[in-house]
Parts: structure tokens; C-alpha cells; sequence
């Protein structure tokens, strides 16, 4: 079952990034070795923390208008989300066993977290006709192959950056290859 967590922002959370201090720093370290065990135990699958909703957008639907956009920043903070988590787990419980281990995410003040699962396509079964089906299927696979493509490049990217600045200075270095010029 796939869930996904939310941190829920706060006034200091819309205010940006914060100045570091000690607190701050035990937070990041703390949530870093939190995220290590999520992700050795095959449960983590995708994090990040999102800028302010000063940064952000919204778009309002109204039947089949033009959607109305509506920037950034949004009045209740309560509503609004600083980061999230994707991950795979057993059960709703399961995740909240994992959610009760998280520390504070929001250091010197109330830290909320909501877990929700999210619909499998099975569950969509009596509405989709069979061409939506195919279609998300399709779409699936798409999804997979470009990630699985994405993975690689940025594989070659991590193998040239161990490289040892001596060997790439060697290769740019070396001679090229002369002719010998033939006699007629």
C-alpha cells in the first residue's frame, strides 16, 4: 500500500528557511537518520521539503471555465503543507508505527504529521472503461521507463564524479595520435 505523509506547515515553516541554530541542526540530523532506517527498510520511496506557499500557486476550477490562478502566499497556514513523504507499507498502522519515530519536524514548535493512502487503480475498477484502463497502463509503463532511464544518466554522472581529478586530467591531457605523412 502506497501512503502519502505530509508535514503540515506552520507560521515559521512559511516564513522560509530559517537561520541555523543548534536545534535546527539536531532536527536535520535527527530526520536524516530517521529517513536512513525508512529507506533500509524498503518503506521510503520519495521525500522532499517544499518552499513557502509565497513560492507557490493555486488553480480554482469552476465547472468548465478557465481555471481562475491564484498566487501564493495562502492565509491558513493549518491547511498547507511543508514536505511530504512517499511510502510503501503493509498497512495505515504500519505507517503509523513509522510516523511515531519521526522527530519533531518542526523544531520549538507543534509538529504535525498526516498519513494518507492513495487509491490503487483497482479501486477505480467500476468506473474505468476498458480504454482508461489501457491508457494507465500505458501511462505506467511510460512512468517506469523514464525513470528507469533518468536512474542511469545520473549513474554515468556519479561514476565521472568519483573519478580521480588526476585520471580526468590525465585523459584530457594525453597526446592525440600523429600520422606518419607517406612518400612519394
Amino acid at each position: 500500500m502506497k501512503v502519502l505523509v505530509f508535514v503540515k506547515a506552520t507560521p515559521n515553516s512559511e516564513k522560509g528557511i530559517p537561520a541555523p541554530t543548534e536545534e535546527l541542526q539536531k532536527m536535520f540530523n535527527d530526520m536524516g537518520k530517521f529517513n536512513e532506517k525508512l529507506v533500509k527498510a524498503g518503506v521510503m520511496q520519495e521525500a522532499d521539503g517544499l518552499k513557502p506557499s509565497s513560492f507557490g500557486k493555486r488553480l480554482r476550477f469552476s465547472g468548465s471555465d478557465t481555471p481562475t490562478v491564484i498566487d501564493g502566499p495562502f492565509a491558513e497556514t493549518k491547511e498547507l503543507v511543508a514536505g511530504y513523504w512517499i511510502w510503501t507499507v503493509k498497512s495505515v498502522e504500519e505507517a503509523v508505527e513509522w510516523a511515531k519515530q519521526c522527530p519533531n519536524p518542526m523544531p520549538g514548535e507543534e509538529g504535525v504529521l498526516e498519513i494518507r493512502p492513495t487509491f490503487s487503480m483497482e479501486e477505480f475498477d467500476e468506473l474505468a472503461t476498458p480504454e482508461i484502463t489501457e491508457r494507465n497502463q500505458r501511462l505506467e509503463k511510460e512512468m517506469a521507463r523514464r525513470k528507469k532511464a533518468k536512474a542511469k544518466v545520473k549513474t554515468k554522472v556519479k561514476t565521472k564524479a568519483k573519478e580521480s581529478p588526476a585520471r580526468r586530467s590525465a585523459a584530457r591531457k594525453k597526446p592525440k595520435p600523429t600520422r606518419a605523412k607517406s612518400r612519394k
